[in-house]
């Protein structure tokens, strides 16, 4: 058994800043969509995935490795979002094991109302605060962090993205 490698008190300072800022920034995005759009992040989250997929469509199994939710999570926020009219399910014609969701115009609706709050929060507290070259680095340490963890870095829309539609 290898011995531990203890933090240094260098590391152990940038641990616990990394671990209050990304804490701080997720609560704050959360509490934005939950006051404006009286929708929790998650949901946000599921329906930007969507947004941004061919035909609005993602297999269930696809959306929960995007959002990087468990597979019962996933199912009942995707029931909410039923709910609401957001999202609607349906089942797989090749396999019947397997269900797809797809965003419908009225999800549509509410993500485009959300986006722009969204986005101006997410702007005035993360990328206001850095310098250009501040946005570069965090971007290499966040693909960094990805590969070590074994996740792939978050698809995006350029399209999307640049019309300012979802982010």
């Amino acid at each position: 058994m290898s011995e531990t490698r203890w933090l240094s008190e260098r590391e152990q300072e940038i641990w616990r800043s990394f671990l209050s800022a990304t804490m701080g920034l997720t609560d704050a995005l959360a509490r934005q969509l939950q006051r404006d759009a009286a929708m929790p992040h998650a949901y946000y989250e599921i329906l930007v995935a969507l947004s941004e997929a061919p035909d609005r469509t993602l297999r269930m199994s696809e959306l929960a490795g995007v959002r990087n939710s468990s597979r019962s999570r996933l199912s009942h926020a995707v029931a909410r979002l039923e709910e609401a009219g957001w999202v609607r399910r349906r089942d797989c014609p090749t396999d019947k094991r397997g269900s797809f969701a797809m965003l419908t115009d009225d999800g549509y609706a509410a993500l485009e109302a959300a986006a722009p709050g969204h986005v101006t929060e997410v702007r005035e507290k993360l990328f206001d605060q850095l310098t250009p070259e501040q946005v570069e680095q965090l971007g290499e340490i966040s693909r960094a962090i990805q590969r070590g963890l074994g996740t792939a870095p978050a698809v995006t829309c350029p399209s999307l993205t640049a019309e300012g539609r979802a982010s």
